[in-house]
């Protein structure tokens, strides 16, 4: 029981960071080009990014099985791992066209690919789509994290507040994940495990610091070297 009610909060959390990081985006690029930002435009993008995940979700779940029955007439190899490989992309762009960051379209995409969809290439012997992918996140996560490293530099712990700020945000990343789960009703349920099983989610972190690195405003860049070392020493943490 606690295992699905993580889940369900991982899922509504990364929800709600994906459309906070389109309304940041959102207001830096416009600050950066020098048009005007209001509460309105706030507004806007919120409505974008929920209506996009919205839209995504219930075309996704309607169009996918008969999309996947379609492509399950193909008896070629690679057609599953092909087809998810497309839809993830596919989604990924649309979100990139409409405005918004990469990843709220790969995030939507993930959420569609259910196991159900694609039954009959599994029920005719194949590897379902989880198990295809594997081969690729094994060999591409970790190259992730050495970039991710790489652009961490040391040097900047010397600084003032670099460790510091890296003690705040893991205080905040422990103790935040333990007050969401005092909203956590139900008879048995161990509010102490759902708040322990909800710290390390910092992968996601990762993204959105990273992202935030390309972002720029009068040419500087809005999270400097000590910001973004202190994220990835917070995301080592948890």
């Amino acid at each position: 029981q606690e295992a699905r009610i993580i889940l369900g909060a991982a899922v509504l959390d990364d929800v709600m960071g994906l459309v906070v990081l389109a309304v940041v985006t959102g207001m830096i690029g416009a600050a950066d080009r020098g048009a005007s930002f209001s509460l309105a435009s706030v507004a806007v993008i919120v409505v974008k990014a929920v209506a996009f995940l919205g839209i995504s979700l219930f075309l996704g779940v309607r169009l996918s099985p008969k999309l996947f029955h379609l492509a399950s007439r193909l008896h070629a190899r690679g057609v599953l791992l092909a087809l998810g490989l497309a839809i993830c992309f596919f989604f990924s762009w649309i979100a990139n066209l409409v405005g918004l960051a990469p990843i709220v379209g790969a995030f939507a995409a993930g959420l569609i690919l259910e196991d159900v969809h694609y039954r009959e290439f599994v029920d005719r012997g194949e590897h379902p789509l989880e198990d295809l992918i594997q081969p690729i996140s094994s060999f591409l996560a970790p190259i992730f994290f050495v970039l991710m490293g790489l652009r961490t530099d040391l040097r900047s712990f010397a600084g003032p507040g670099v460790i510091g700020l890296a003690g705040a945000l893991i205080l905040a990343a422990v103790l935040g994940k333990q007050a969401c789960s005092l909203g956590v009703w139900g008879r048995g349920v161990d509010r102490l495990t759902v708040g322990l099983g909800m710290i390390p989610r910092g992968e996601v972190g990762l993204i959105f610091a990273n992202i935030g690195v390309g972002l720029t405003l009068g040419g500087a860049p809005i999270i400097d070297g000590g910001t973004f070392s202190a994220v990835v020493v917070m995301v080592i943490v948890t």
